[in-house]
């Protein structure tokens, strides 16, 4: 059973920074495209950046120029840096995989709170 750990959130000032991480757990299987999203109060789960297996990435205009996604399959890791952070920013942020083993499917980790405040 694949389980996607989260971990990487926190409260921040604006202009600050935060790296998230969300690593797959289990064998085998491999990923293909991995995607980060997030849900603010009161707002639908909107997507933040999107990367592939082969590393191409697509992001949200809010977040373009201030977000970089980035993946280490050998680790079967997600990554996403967030600089400049504003506090339209918090939200929950979730990981999402797709996970390619006998039949393909998604999954999703437990979202991690970033909170960008003074």
């Amino acid at each position: 059973q694949v389980q996607l750990v989260e971990s990487g959130g926190g409260l921040v000032q604006p202009g600050g920074s935060l790296r998230l991480s969300c690593a797959a757990s289990g064998s085998g299987f491999s990923i293909s495209t991995m995607g980060w999203y997030r849900q603010a109060p009161g707002k639908q789960r909107e997507l933040v950046a999107t990367i592939t297996s082969a590393g191409t990435t697509i992001y949200a205009d809010s977040v373009k120029g201030r977000f970089t996604a980035s993946r280490d399959n050998s680790k079967n890791t997600m990554y996403l840096q967030m600089n400049s952070l504003k506090p339209e920013d918090t939200a929950v942020y979730y990981c999402n995989m797709w996970i390619v083993a006998r039949d393909v499917r998604g999954y999703w980790g437990q979202g991690t709170q970033v909170t960008v405040s003074s």
